[in-house]
């Protein structure tokens, strides 16, 4: 039966130690950018931003003054250059911000930054956001334990992500799902591996509409990768449901997919799949893994009655006292990692 979890508080932003700084520096996460998140926020008027049907998508279109338009392009093209090729500006020079966009719901407020290509007509996306502690340590587990590369860049209080293309995970369903040349069974296997990876990672709020699917045209069928694109609850929520995106909802025509074409030992084979794969990882990034829960530790990013209704959860799930003498979420995400060894090797 589908459960309806609700998160009933908004996440708080974290802000970055000094000890998190010297992590990102070291792993080239750092930069010193033109522009900050501060500087889009220089606006006092918007337009709201409507589809192509003319329905509200909930961004906004801000108008900044005439007089620092060309700061802020300019601005803008160079981040794009940095997160893309280190900096290098000449692939610009023909490159225009076609808009930009704000988002006023979520924790960070996003801006969505349009840019074009003006020989081709070719655009591209990329994000200027608050800088979020956790939201950090969630990309950094994306990068290292799942099978995405995550390209990101972090200056004191601004965070820039590149775009990560792919189908909205809500949109998917009604238009792709049904399609006659995909494999249902293919599709219901990636998402089991995905609300396992999430469930180990503590990555939570994986409704529908915070994850893409990627399809991948193979020589006798088509791949499906399920990615993340919202990281604003790693591991803060004290439900351990947060965490399964099974449980929301909004995921429910993937759940009914799953429940149709996989069998209990089926979804038991992708789940020991997944975390043959995630032991792999562990090993070749086992340096920054203990290096990044190192510098996690000394962070405060939930609270202790969360921490509390978490490591007891997940206790009586996994039927493991070992849960309860944990004192952090990040103890928690560990305790995880060595499970999945112990059960793999």
């Amino acid at each position: 039966m589908q459960e309806d979890v609700v998160i009933h508080r908004k996440k708080p932003i974290f802000p970055i130690s000094a000890e998190l700084h010297k992590y990102l520096h070291k792993y080239q996460r750092e930069a010193k950018l033109p522009i900050g998140y501060s500087d889009l926020l220089n606006f006092r008027e918007s337009v709201p931003l409507t589809d192509k049907n003319g329905r509200d998508t909930l961004w906004e279109s801000p108008i900044y003054p005439p007089g620092e338009i060309e700061h802020i392009h300019n601005g803008l093209k160079k981040i794009y250059a940095m997160l893309n090729t280190s900096g290098n500006i000449s692939i610009v020079e023909h490159k225009y911000i076609d808009r930009i966009d704000y988002c006023t719901f979520g924790n960070t407020h996003p801006f969505r930054i349009r840019i074009v290509n003006r020989l081709n007509d070719v655009y591209d996306y990329f994000y200027v956001k608050k800088a979020d502690a956790s939201r950090i340590y969630g990309l950094e587990l994306e990068h290292t334990l799942s099978p995405n590369d995550v390209n990101y860049l972090v200056d004191h209080t601004t965070l820039v992500e590149e775009h990560i293309a792919g189908i909205p995970g809500d949109a998917f369903p009604r238009t792709y799902m049904n399609h006659p040349e995909y494999n249902p069974i293919r599709i219901a296997k990636e998402f089991v591996k995905f609300n396992e990876r999430c469930l180990i990672m503590l990555l939570g709020d994986m409704r529908s509409y915070n994850f893409v699917l990627q399809i991948t045209p193979d020589f006798d069928d088509f791949q499906f990768r399920i990615r993340c694109i919202d990281f604003d609850q790693q591991f803060y929520e004290g439900n351990r449901k947060v965490y399964m995106p099974q449980f929301f909802k909004e995921n429910l025509a993937y759940v009914k997919l799953a429940m149709e074409h996989l069998t209990d030992k089926t979804v038991w084979q992708y789940q020991q799949e997944e975390r043959s794969m995630l032991v792999h990882r562990i090993r070749s990034e086992r340096h920054r893994l203990a290096h990044l829960r190192d510098v996690a530790n000394r962070d405060v990013l939930s609270t202790e009655e969360n921490v509390h209704q978490l490591k007891s959860g997940l206790a009586e799930y996994f039927h493991n006292p070992d849960y309860l003498k944990c004192g952090s979420m990040v103890d928690i995400v560990e305790l995880n990692i060595k499970n999945v060894i112990r059960q793999i090797i």
